[in-house]
């Protein structure tokens, strides 16, 4: 199949927007892609994007959401998400599980620095926010640990704006703290299926005891 027709096949993705995004590789590789959620799709995700009341990330297996949704998760998870990924990082995906998790609300808790785990291959981010105004929760890719002044870049979660990073032992990152609704969705390929197992029963068990607590005013 052609990028082009592959393009035409895909309506919550822009891919050729990815592949014309370059690269960075300092201090660890990273890219950021506004518009990846095409202007048009975006009433339609949101509409349909889970309803959280709780902070915290929650597999999309725990959550109930609507169609448009649904399709928009099958295309990131689908082989032509995952080929052009695995091209633009030069990593050998095949085979590789994906792990799914969503969030709805920030709480002041949120965004302190930290890498993710060595299990995750590939980091995925996908903002869903109509707009973003307030000063804090702007993802920052840093250099160190020590402060969230030493970064390299800043990502608003804007609605239809991907960021992207290796998983290494140094890709530092966080936000300073905000409470409200936050949307993003979070993919990771990840080693193997028993990673997948391991985090999906932490997150719902985490999930399970949020469910169980008052929703958020």
């Amino acid at each position: 199949m052609t990028a082009v027709a592959t393009q035409e096949r895909l309506r919550f993705i822009d891919l050729d927007a990815f592949e014309r995004t370059k690269l960075e590789a300092d201090p660890f590789p990273y890219l950021i892609v506004p518009g990846f959620v095409p202007a048009a799709m975006r009433a339609s995700l949101s509409a349909d994007y889970p309803n959280l009341e709780q902070p915290g990330s929650f597999p999309v297996d725990d959550v109930t959401y609507g169609p448009a949704f649904a399709d928009f998760l099958a295309e990131i998870q689908g082989p032509e998400m995952r080929d052009a990924f695995a091209h633009k990082f030069g990593i050998d995906l095949a085979g590789r599980p994906t792990m799914v998790t969503v969030r709805g609300q920030a709480q002041a808790k949120d965004g302190r620095i930290h890498t993710d785990s060595a299990t995750k291959i590939i980091t995925v981010l996908v903002y869903m926010n109509e707009a973003w105004e307030a000063p804090g929760g702007r993802l920052r890719l840093l250099r160190s640990n020590t402060s969230l002044d030493d970064m390299v870049a800043e990502v608003p979660p804007a609605a239809g704006t991907l960021l992207a990073f290796l998983v290494t032992p140094h890709s530092w990152h966080g936000h300073h703290p905000t409470s409200g609704p936050r949307r993003v969705v979070q993919l990771n390929w990840v080693e193997s299926d028993s990673v997948v197992r391991r985090e999906r029963f932490r997150h719902g068990l985490s999930a399970r005891i949020k469910q169980l607590l008052p929703a958020r005013r």
